[in-house]
């Protein structure tokens, strides 16, 4: 029986960086800062209001088709077991990213209260991110439930769904060496076991609060992502009916994400409420969101199919750096999103020109640090005065985190 391993040459050369990863992944953590800004009427034109997946939906699948970029060809070169060393440090990586960025975002809150709270009418940001059952509650209890990842505040939940979902890269693979066809029973199996009998993780100790983003259902997105990168499922060559029939899911995303257009109706709102728990809930990642993101995400292959240079575009510079230091980025823009609500607070949510200045204004950091991080990733101070730079190294095939050198000493291009 053939598998990956004997499908894809031992030797073969890194592959050049897919513009529409970077792309995608830099609008992703755009809008998770808008959408995360507290009184920001920009939210109204995130495609959270357009349909029931979002930018969460991108991130996920754009993680997945990363992770298999990044680590994928570890476990084909060498082995399951050092492959499996590589996933397990990952997810070090980002236990130690989501612990930083709690204490990031409780300081800032702690803060912007003390600094600016009586100010603002006693307005208190911890109780606003819902944190003050851990500063008023047990401290030691609720370090415990923050290092063990059984208290996970809603604001919070992201990373912990990384994780999760990290862990199972192992046992999908070891599942596609038995057979492709195993890998994805297991895969909608767990899907499913998950949806039905809620299975699920707990959030906080003195409730029966679970998490909000659960990494058994939204594993599904990610390990589509990872398939297709992995060329385990071939994404069809886009035809009039297939684009159509993507549109026609599109439009009825529209449709259920309209509220007034439910609501209109007795019926329609009855039907909504019927379908929501099982096609559209956000915790277990609904079908139906999820075969709406892959309506979105085939229709933007089919605009772009020869025309993906565009992309690398210095217009699009800004996002594609964004992307492809997408975990610096998602850490900063959640912690600033923060400083971003206090400052409309301050200058007042009618305000339209004055938010419009802090979203800009929070944007351009977000991509001046991203810039930044990536000048820092390409040790600088390594490079000799003069010195020719790595051939073959282009912007196309950027190293955005992570990068593997082979015996000759060259760094090979991988994901952050």
């Amino acid at each position: 029986m053939a598998t990956e391993s004997n499908m894809i040459p031992q030797s073969a050369p890194p592959k050049i960086r897919d513009p529409r990863l970077d792309f995608f992944r830099g609008i992703a953590m755009l809008i998770i800062f808008i959408a995360h800004v507290p009184w920001n009427y920009w939210k109204l034109f995130i495609p959270a209001r357009y349909g029931p997946s979002d930018a969460a939906e991108m991130f996920v699948f754009c993680s997945g088709f990363a992770a298999a970029i990044a680590f994928g060809g570890t476990f084909v070169r060498k082995g399951f077991w050092l492959g499996t060393a590589r996933i397990l440090y990952r997810i070090y990586q980002i236990y130690i990213a989501h612990i930083m960025m709690f204490f990031l975002i409780a300081g800032t809150v702690v803060i912007a209260t003390a600094w600016f709270g009586e100010s603002m009418g006693d307005r208190n940001y911890v109780t606003d991110l819902g944190l003050n059952p851990f500063f008023e509650a047990d401290t030691g209890a609720q370090l415990v439930g923050l290092f063990t990842l059984t208290y996970v505040p809603n604001y919070f939940d992201i990373l912990p769904m990384y994780i999760g979902v990290l862990c199972m890269v192992p046992v999908v693979v070891l599942c596609q060496r038995i057979h492709i066809g195993v890998a994805i029973g297991f895969v909608f199996g767990l899907y499913a076991l998950a949806l039905f009998f809620g299975w699920n993780f707990p959030a906080e100790p003195w409730s029966d609060r679970q998490w909000y983003f659960n990494p058994l259902g939204w594993q599904l997105l990610f390990f589509t992502g990872f398939a297709i990168s992995r060329g385990w499922v071939k994404v069809p060559e886009p035809t009039p009916l297939l684009v159509g029939l993507a549109l026609l899911i599109v439009v009825f995303g529209f449709l259920i994400g309209n509220t007034p257009t439910w609501t209109s109706s007795e019926t329609l709102s009855a039907i909504r409420e019927t379908i929501r728990p099982w096609l559209l809930t956000k915790t277990y990642h609904g079908l139906f969101r999820w075969a709406h993101f892959l309506a979105l995400a085939y229709l933007a292959v089919a605009l772009l199919k020869g025309r993906e240079h565009y992309l690398y575009s210095s217009l699009f510079a800004p996002i594609r750096k964004v992307g492809q230091q997408a975990l610096s980025s998602f850490i900063l823009s959640m912690a600033l999103s923060r400083v971003a609500g206090v400052a409309i607070d301050y200058v007042g949510k009618e305000d339209r020109l004055g938010v419009a200045i802090v979203n800009l204004a929070g944007l351009a950091t977000v991509i001046g640090f991203a810039y930044f991080a990536g000048w820092v990733k390409s040790h600088p101070w390594s490079v000799k005065s003069g010195a020719p730079a790595v051939p073959g190294v282009t912007e196309q095939a950027t190293r955005t985190g992570a990068t593997a050198s082979g015996s000759s000493g060259k760094k090979a291009a991988v994901v952050e």
